[in-house]
């Protein structure tokens, strides 16, 4: 190392002694400690797992998970130039072995790794191997399965209810439907990132060149999607495959940040490469000790105290594992008394007992931990799906460990139901914590889990500055120009096809350019449905605030436990269908929390206790987000979910769960709803199974004018395809509760300005397309309704009689209007009011009650 190197690796080891965060430069020079200086490095790093360990409760405690390992296909359509775990069909026949373990073998291996006092399956695998194979689709098809994770997801299931262990997936690239789909059969999940580097992903010859899974922004998209579902989650490093120093203290950056910002990342484990025969780096030496030491310290350092750091005790000789924890180690990950390690089959685990001696040795106490660690196993959810938690639970001490009597050997593991049969509606949590709703308006009271369940709000104003306004447009909205003109000019002629640029132009336009759009809008409006002005008379019920996927602009959701939580039982909610027909309304529009406790069939019995209550209702009800939760529940496809409901009684869906169809802006909002292209699909599938949908957008919070283009775009697109949306809504965001303006990273809503464009623009994007552009009084007033009414808006949609979601945000204009003030709201403008259904037509005549 050069004279300027030490400096830098002195000045670095300095800071991180001193307890100061350090940035990527200071980290890459420790990364190069050597001799007196990774010493230093060292115990700096342990002082800061000690104190993590202290504030956990469990100090001088280093884990370990009693587990066996499942490796369901050795199949895989990638090509990692260091790995022995794969094989190919005709390998695997001349070992004797099928493209997959069949359910037998695998919970035969459950069963004996619970008879041992394991509590962990993991299971390993392949990436997609049927996407390369015909041998994998054959097998897979052959016995009942479409695809790879249908199968690990089957399996799951026998895991738990034959043997008791807890399943740890492992299947590598997955997507945020797969990953939703698998939660409610596994403790946790894990998928190495391995590095960052993207010279090793797609230069010839190196370790990750032929591999498509092996894509650093791909798996980081995993890891982001995983904390948006809050997955307990394992990753880490693989270090030594011919990465530089800078490009290790990247990945451990990129992990940081991950980490950071949802919460969700509950080890990481820093491996070392280790040359195998055969294998196209097999002549590549192993990463020298104290390399590695350096990483693992560096790594401690950075990631934190609350950090799980892991190394694989395997993977070093015995007599080094002491030099591992004096490194800032406090998990040596699975180790197995039964199962081989079958990544590394070279590197026999350690017996426990040597295990526990060194660990001893080294002044701490060895202990078993669950499948997902003490602090997320504890919390329970977001974290521990309801339908896994007994099986968590059964094996869990106080402290969130393996129980002392599993450890003991006094009793073992025992299979017991995944999924209890679905219970009533009726019978589920607390039904009449609000009989009546608050309609005066106030501040949501602040969940119990607010400190953690949004993620590091520091992490997310960082993601959030990435999809702002760009400085060069800012304080430069276009002006009557020659730009300007031309914009104008084309949307006079063509308004519906726009180009991208000249909609941007028109949608930043202000002064007598926007009131020039403005004009042609409401001209627009005249043309297509003419001077009425319509409404429907509706309610809404928002049947339980019980949720937990952590909308960031969200004042509305509640933990269950939470004082101001509720769900109404059906037959409250069948009360409030009644009471609004006898006061003439023709829909109700039901949406609710994400409760992990709903059973998926509560969709279609709130649509069946309306109807069969009020056959005349419309129902008009569950957002994308909540079809995909039924649907995940149910096990059944969007298309089977949303026939089911249709047949139960659903009429229509309200498309929101939208926000901002970017995933960019929208993960900063919503962290754990669905993305982009789930909504695309649910609202699709729905058109084309006739139940048509509303659609929205909600703008005004860390959103620009070029994603509401974008929106536009997107519902174009989708109304060119199906013609199935009724109508679009604008939706100002509503900040004074909502967490994320209150962490001081969204605006304070939109700007008068804001809100013009984007109801004129909409008529203009969106003309010979969606004829019904609505505006939302509850969120603009009478004032704001009336403006937006002259500016291509026809609709204020309903009466609503309640309406909790923006007032919990904070909504200073009510919840509900009688006919006569939406009549008067047209009246101030000169505008006839008159009535309609929920899809436009005219108001039907009332049928009796049954």
């Amino acid at each position: 190392m050069s004279t300027a190197n030490v400096r830098e690796v002195r000045r670095a080891l300095t800071r991180a002694e001193k307890g100061a965060s350090l940035d990527l430069a200071e980290a890459t020079a420790l990364l190069d400690a050597r001799d007196g200086e990774l010493e230093r490095l060292c115990v700096a790093a342990a002082r800061v797992r000690d104190a993590g360990l202290r504030e956990a409760g469990r100090p001088k405690s280093i884990t370990y998970s009693p587990k066996v390992f499942i490796p369901i296909t050795r199949l895989c359509r990638d090509r990692c130039h260091y790995c022995t775990f794969v094989e190919t069909p005709d390998q695997a026949a001349r070992n004797g072995r099928a493209p997959y373990m069949s359910p037998d073998e695998i919970v035969k291996v459950a069963r004996e790794g619970a008879l041992a006092g394991c509590t962990e399956a993991l299971f390993t695998l392949g990436d997609r191997p049927e996407d390369r194979w015909p041998e994998a689709s054959t097998w897979l098809h052959e016995h009942g399965y479409d695809s790879t994770l249908d199968y690990v997801r089957a399996m799951a299931v026998r895991v738990l209810e034959e043997t008791g262990l807890l399943p740890h997936l492992n299947p590598g690239v997955m997507s945020w439907g797969e990953m939703g789909r698998l939660k409610p059969v596994s403790a946790s999940m894990g998928m190495m990132l391995e590095t960052t580097s993207e010279r090793l992903y797609r230069t010839k010859g190196a370790a990750h060149f032929g591999s498509p899974d092996k894509d650093p922004a791909l798996r980081l998209r995993v890891l982001e999607d995983a904390g948006r579902l809050s997955i307990p989650f394992t990753t880490g490093l693989l270090v030594g495959i011919g990465e530089t120093t800078e490009e290790r203290a990247e990945t451990i950056f990129a992990l940081r940040k991950v980490a950071r910002e949802y919460g969700h990342i509950q080890e990481v484990i820093v491996q070392n490469f280790r040359a195998k025969p055969k294998t196209a780096m097999q002549l590549v030496p192993d990463l020298g000790v104290d390399e590695y030491l350096a990483v693992i310290a560096v790594a401690r350092i950075v990631l934190g105290p609350k950090m799980r750091i892991q190394a694989p005790p395997n993977l070093v000789d015995v007599d080094q594992c002491a030099r591992l924890l004096a490194a800032g180690v406090d998990d040596w990950g699975g180790v197995s008394p039964v199962t081989p390690d079958h990544v590394n089959p070279e590197r026999p685990w350690p017996s426990l007992d040597v295990l526990r001696q060194v660990t001893q040795q080294a002044g701490f106490t060895l202990r078993a931990r669950l499948a997902a660690q003490p602090e997320y196993a504890l919390t329970g959810e977001p974290w521990i799906d309801p339908r896994v938690s007994k099986h968590v639970s059964a094996l869990m001490d106080h402290e969130g460990l393996v129980h002392r009597s599993i450890t003991s050997g006094t009793r073992r593991p025992i299979g017991m139901p995944w999924q209890e049969p679905d219970l009533a509606f009726e019978g589920l949590g607390r039904t009449d914590l609000h009989a009546t709703v608050d309609t005066e308006g106030r501040r949501a009271a602040v969940r119990s889990d607010f400190q953690n369940v949004y993620g590091d709000w520091s992490a997310v104003g960082e993601h959030a500055a990435s999809t702002s306004l760009p400085k060069s447009l800012q304080g430069a909205l276009t002006r009557v120009s020659g730009d300007g003109v031309a914009a104008l000019r084309a949307a006079e002629a063509n308004p519906g096809q726009l180009s991208d640029e000249h909609a941007l132009t028109l949608m930043m336009a202000e002064g007598d350019l926007l009131a020039q759009v403005v004009k042609l809008a409401d001209d627009l409006r005249r043309e297509v449905v003419g001077e009425n002005v319509t409404y429907v008379v509706n309610r809404n019920i928002n049947f339980t605030n019980v949720c937990y996927v952590g909308c960031r602009f969200c004042a509305f959701a509640q933990r269950r436990t939470d004082p101001d939580a509720y769900s109404l039982s059906l037959e409250q909610v069948a009360d409030r269908a009644e009471e609004a027909w006898k006061l003439a309304a023709t829909e109700v529009c039901m949406q609710g929390g994400i409760d992990p406790q709903l059973p998926g069939t509560a969709y279609f019995d709130l649509a069946s206790a309306v109807k069969r209550r009020v056959p005349g209702m419309h129902v008009h009800a569950f957002s994308p987000m909540e079809i995909v939760n039924g649907a995940s529940r149910t096990g059944l496809s969007f298309r089977e979910f949303l026939i089911r409901a249709k047949e139960a009684g659903l009429d229509s869906i309200p498309g929101t769960a939208a926000e901002i169809l970017d995933d960019d802006v929208r993960w900063v909002l919503t962290k754990g709803k669905l993305p982009t292209s789930t909504w695309i699909e649910v609202i699709t599938t729905a058109h084309k199974v006739g139940i048509p949908s509303s659609s929205t957008m909600m703008y005004g919070h860390v959103d620009h004018p070029r994603h509401w283009v974008q929106h536009l775009r997107v519902l174009s697109r989708i109304q060119d395809e199906t013609g199935g949306f009724t109508e679009f809504v604008p939706l100002p965001f509503v900040h004074n509760s909502s967490p994320i303006y209150l962490a001081g990273i969204a605006r304070p809503g939109p700007t008068p300005r804001d809100n013009l464009a984007v109801h004129a623009m909409a008529r203009i994007m969106l003309h010979g397309r969606i004829n019904n552009i609505q505006t939302s009084w509850v969120k603009l007033g009478t004032t704001g309704t009336q403006a937006m009414l002259n500016a291509g808006a026809n609709d204020v949609g309903g009466t609503l009689m309640e309406e909790t979601i923006s007032r919990m945000a904070g909504s200073e204009h009510g919840s509900a209007k009688t006919v006569e003030e939406l009549v008067a709201i047209g009246a101030g403008i000169g505008r006839p009011v008159v009535e309609r259904t929920t899809t436009y037509g005219s108001r039907a005549p009332l049928a009796g009650i049954s």
